[in-house]
């Protein structure tokens, strides 16, 4: 199943409500399992980004609405990355030509 990296920021009302995000993330993988994904992982992050979610959906699409769906909360915002496993990006290398 294809695999995406998205990096996380708080938004002000995330921040207002940070004690809830424990319980927001629980309600994400629920939500995420609902329509065929999985959260893989979570790491609480420090710089640029407050977060980094690894996971995996069954198409682009099912990840991207998962996504939309997260920011249009009000909570975060995101930038989600597609990222190919070392098995995939080998064969992407070597079909180059």
């Amino acid at each position: 199943m294809p695999q995406y990296v998205t990096l996380v920021r708080y938004t002000q009302q995330g921040m207002s409500t940070i004690k809830e995000s424990p319980a927001r993330l629980y309600a994400a993988k629920k939500s995420a399992e609902a329509v065929g994904g999985k959260v893989l992982a979570w790491y609480l992050t420090m710089g640029q980004y407050d977060a980094v979610l690894i996971s995996e959906f069954p198409t682009d699409e099912t990840c991207a609405t998962f996504t939309l769906s997260a920011g249009q909360l009000g909570n975060i915002s995101t930038e989600t990355m597609k990222a190919f496993p070392e098995p995939e990006y080998r064969k992407i290398i070597e079909a180059i030509s």
